[in-house]
């Protein structure tokens, strides 16, 4: 535990200096809110990334793909594809429109203040929902890691944000992100090779028939109500409540479903076959095979809805958006946007490698649900000894700065859009903006169901892409979009996302409830969501078109012209 302690304490202290260096050069409205569009390509692309892998990236992904296998993997390809959506379809355009944030830009192309406030509501709730998981996974990281109690985690993470982004906004941030994806890079693959050299040398095998097995008696916590599904009897000793009765010593789970409250602890003996969460696959077979979805019926649309979600979530995630209005040109975002994607594409090697190993290594996770803890408790449980202490340490480091960047990138888009359409849109404004917008979603962490960290933020990537997605597609391709229509759809697209996002969170509804269907459109809205939206916006545009733009022509040339003709400008 010392080492960790001492890791955690010094990515934190690192993130805090480099935030400070940042804070020296910060001075203007435009260095808060855009560092005074003057970050290059390679140094944005890092800083992008550095923001962009989520708790939900570290620990989420890995934590899935041990739990569900092959079709999880549409987690970190949707989150590196949906960057050749920005790169082919939005950064230059967005950029040359010389908006500040995505309200702006909504104001830009429309014209409309009403639209421009919709649009600023529809960030604000994107990024508020986005960061709660980001101090959950901080609450669940130091409490595993520590012992310390999980809000106490999340109001660290809190606060440390908070106090970089009042002290410099974008200017300072730029150097924490950037700094913080090499830590995460770091931290991640280092495991990885590691526990693959020793894998090699293992006598472990992937996708038997069998289900996974502890090679050790097991003591294993169960800290939220679950049902769990067993293939052959095990045998077990269980302080707790199974299946609605009190136990207290060995007992015999028969092949089927079992529920396990919270509280309950169950003990494994070496070599037992692990009980998996119901709807996960039970042995390797299965695990390795596509086409099993995500737990629950209808697997297909499971992944289908993903693939939207992640696909064109991208392209309407605020934090994402407001760093190519940092990039000097439209040339320059389009470079990043390329950056980016070689860099994301090198990170998600790993996590997908540990997801891999954590089934081996540490099955009685499957168990709880708590998948996200796989990363974390891996090396210790793959090797052991000092070097196993030592790569988790790493790995601790790496996951404090995943959830400090994104945090930071998440609490400047929010304080970026109250400050410039709510406030007067000076520092102090933007100061006062970052600290309110951090503690509403820090207090609902607390207070929030946590789900696993990929399925949480999927949630939120759904509804990005059922909002700002199609505003800004839209926008820029489509000249007969207007403002009634893109206000259609911001609210169709948001009411359906968002309400599926609030119902799962509050605990969903009952699988067998109107066969199923309505509880897997929960869990997966972006098939229904994203389609109303898009038709929503070219539907009421078509009846409203006289309302189009009468300066339409302008809007787009500056848009679309290279940038040499000097048609572009800037806003603010």
């Amino acid at each position: 535990m010392t080492y960790t302690l001492l890791a955690v304490l010094a990515s934190a202290i690192a993130t805090i200096v480099v935030g400070a260096y940042g804070v020296r050069l910060a001075r203007t409205t435009s260095d808060f809110l855009v560092a005074s569009r003057s970050v290059g390509p390679r140094w944005n692309a890092a800083a992008i990334s550095g923001e962009y892998l989520s708790a939900a990236s570290f620990l989420g992904v890995a934590g899935l793909i041990a739990k569900y296998g092959a079709d999880a993997l549409w987690y970190p390809i949707g989150f590196t594809a949906g960057y050749l959506g920005l790169l082919l379809f939005v950064s230059a355009p967005l950029r040359r429109s010389g908006a500040y944030t995505v309200p702006d830009f909504a104001e830009f192309r429309l014209g409309s203040p009403r639209l421009r406030t919709l649009a600023m509501l529809v960030v604000a709730g994107i990024c508020a929902l986005y960061l709660v998981p980001q101090f959950q996974g901080a609450g669940l990281t130091l409490n595993i890691l520590l012992g310390v109690p999980g809000w106490m985690g999340a109001l660290i993470t809190g606060v440390i944000v908070i106090v970089n982004v009042v002290g410099g906004g974008m200017r300072s941030i730029t150097f924490v992100q950037a700094f913080q994806y090499w830590l995460k890079l770091t931290a991640v693959a280092v495991p990885a090779v590691v526990l693959a050299v020793h894998f090699a040398a293992d006598d472990r095998t992937l996708g038997t028939s069998a289900p996974p097995t502890v090679d050790q008696a097991t003591s294993v916590d169960i800290t939220t109500d679950v049902v769990v599904q067993v293939t052959d009897s095990v045998d077990v000793v269980v302080r707790g409540t199974v299946d609605g009765s009190a136990v207290d010593g060995p007992l015999r789970l028969g092949a089927g479903d079992h529920t396990l409250l919270s509280g309950t602890v169950l003990e494994l003996p070496a070599d037992a076959p692990v009980p998996v969460v119901a709807g996960a696959p039970v042995d390797g077979d299965e695990w390795m095979s596509p086409g099993g979805g995500l737990g629950g019926p209808f697997p297909m649309f499971q992944v289908y809805s993903l693939i939207l979600a992640t696909f064109l979530g991208t392209m309407g995630l605020p934090h994402v958006l407001v760093r190519f209005y940092t990039n000097p040109d439209g040339p320059a975002a389009r470079r990043t946007a390329l950056a980016v994607v070689a860099l994301l594409s090198v990170f998600y090697l790993f996590p997908t490698v540990l997801g891999v190993f954590a089934r081996l290594y540490v099955p009685q996770l499957l168990i709880t649900g708590a998948s996200d803890a796989a990363v974390l408790l891996l090396p210790a449980s793959a090797i052991g000894g000092l070097g196993g202490q030592l790569l988790a340490a790493l790995v601790a480091a790496g996951a404090i700065a995943a959830f400090l960047s994104t945090s930071s990138g998440l609490l400047i888009s929010i304080a970026g859009v109250l400050s410039t359409d709510v406030l007067r849109g000076r520092v102090k404004d933007f100061r006062i903006a970052a600290v309110l917008a951090g503690a509403v979603p820090l207090a609902l962490s607390v207070g929030l169901v946590s789900l696993d960290l990929s399925r949480t933020v999927g949630l939120v990537f759904a509804i990005a892409a059922s909002t700002l997605c199609p505003l800004l597609v839209l926008g820029i391709w489509w000249r007969g979009l207007t403002a009634a229509g893109a206000a259609a759809g911001l609210i169709g697209g948001g009411l359906v996302s968002g309400g599926a996002a609030t119902v799962a969170v509050l605990g969903g509804l009952p699988t067998k409830f109107l066969g199923g269907w309505p509880s897997t459109i929960v869990g997966y809205p972006a098939a229904v969501s994203v389609p109303l939206a898009f038709a929503s916006m070219v539907g009421v545009s078509l009846l409203t078109r006289g309302t189009i733009p009468v300066d339409i022509g302008r809007i787009m040339t500056r848009m679309h012209a290279p940038e040499r003709l000097g048609m572009s400008k800037e806003r603010l």
